[in-house]
């Protein structure tokens, strides 16, 4: 039966949402699932995290904690967790009580940060290519996205052209650092140039740091610790990506009282509390000694080297990331001339899925021909991969 029809024929779905339709991520999810295919394209891994957390997690259900409704900042266990993570590894005081704030995932702690703080007609400057949530959010809260691309083949940020496109209108910078997907790390000088002229402009920042723990080189700085920033930034993580829980979806803000307290008061009307015995368990993930961090950061950085040498092989050109479980490539050198219709065609030719960037662009024609692959998987899982895309 079709749906019935609207009396002023009107949509149904509101015009802001309407451009947006099903994401690339389930349309390719679901090719590989038919063709059988090996899915590089969503990021998520195919093995859990340490066995010890996962049973902290049981531990909590067995024990009663987190089976009803959470406290809705988080519970105080995490909160304690988080601002203690920010301390210890960023020198970064958040005051668990009135500074944090536990969110379903980095996903919700975006979109809460973005309805709460934005105006209808608001500008925001985000790093094109961009996750594909940040423009369905600044959509949803009537503002306007202002692209800030990265090119290949360095994806650096053009600080000038940054400066060129705030306006009166602009309200908030959105950055993503390491960078989904092409795996830059802003360095320590591009970040001061972005905080002198965040301070200068009086813009607010929301920063997305959830692959804070996967820099292969170097280290990750966040942006709140530069002079003026920790006033005026949010800052997002979650737990799902360090610790390789992403179905737990557990990801916080750390932020000064007045944004805490204004992205609550819109959080509170999106999912109002989630993940409560898995709160538990991140707390306790957290403190988890240096030689995790060290030792997943060093499994991770040996898959990307190990993908990225087998897509070399292949034929296409590596852009190898810095950061984040993911690798930008260009069709180019394999004849090819639309990334999208490659990623629609590869399962067929050879059992791989991947992600065609050009759905992460405004500009379309920048992102043309890049495809992301995701190397957040088994070893073996990498290694057939990298054998099937030889027939390329």
């Amino acid at each position: 039966m079709s749906a019935p029809a609207s009396s002023s024929n009107r949509p149904f779905l509101n015009r802001r949402l309407a451009a947006f339709g099903t994401t690339i991520f389930a349309e390719m999810s679901a090719l590989a699932s038919s063709t059988g295919s090996i899915n590089l394209g969503q990021g998520f891994p195919d093995t859990d995290g340490p066995a010890e957390i996962a049973e902290a997690a049981v531990r909590a259900i067995r024990d009663g904690r987190g089976n009803q409704y959470p406290p809705g900042p988080g519970v105080p266990e995490l909160r304690t967790a988080i601002a203690a993570h920010q301390q210890r590894f960023y020198g970064l005081g958040y005051d668990p009580d009135t500074e944090v704030l536990v969110t379903a995932g980095a996903t919700e702690a975006i979109a809460a940060a973005l309805l709460a703080l934005l105006e209808p007609g608001d500008e925001v400057i985000a790093l094109e290519p961009f996750y594909d949530s940040y423009a369905a959010c600044i959509a949803m809260a009537g503002a306007v996205r202002v692209p800030l691309t990265l090119r290949a083949p360095d994806f650096r940020p053009d600080l000038d052209a940054l400066r060129d496109a705030v306006t009166p209108r602009t309200r908030l910078l959105l950055l993503n650092t390491p960078h989904n997907p092409t795996g830059t790390v802003l360095t320590p000088a591009e970040l001061a140039a972005i905080a002198e002229l965040a301070v200068e402009r009086d813009l607010l920042v929301v920063t997305d740091e959830v692959y804070e723990h996967l820099v292969f080189e170097g280290g990750h700085t966040p942006l709140a610790s530069f002079p003026g920033m920790r006033e005026r930034t949010v800052t997002i993580s979650s737990a799902g990506k360090t610790f390789s829980f992403t179905g737990w979806k557990v990801g916080w803000i750390t932020a000064p009282p007045a944004l805490v307290s204004a992205v609550r008061s819109a959080k509170q009307f999106l999912t109002y509390v989630s993940s409560g015995p898995f709160q538990y368990a991140v707390a306790e993930a957290l403190a988890l000694p240096d030689s995790y961090y060290d030792g997943f950061r060093a499994d991770l950085a040996a898959k990307r080297d190990l993908l990225a040498d087998g897509l070399a092989d292949a034929g296409f050109e590596v852009f190898r990331p810095q950061g984040t479980y993911f690798i930008t490539t260009d069709v180019s050198p394999l004849g090819e001339k639309d990334g999208l219709a490659f990623c629609r065609a590869l399962p067929a030719r050879c059992g791989v899925v991947a992600i065609p960037n050009q759905v992460f662009y405004d500009d379309k024609s920048a992102g043309a021909t890049q495809v992301r692959w995701a190397f957040c998987k088994r070893t073996d899982v990498l290694q057939e991969a990298v054998n099937r895309l030889r027939q390329l």
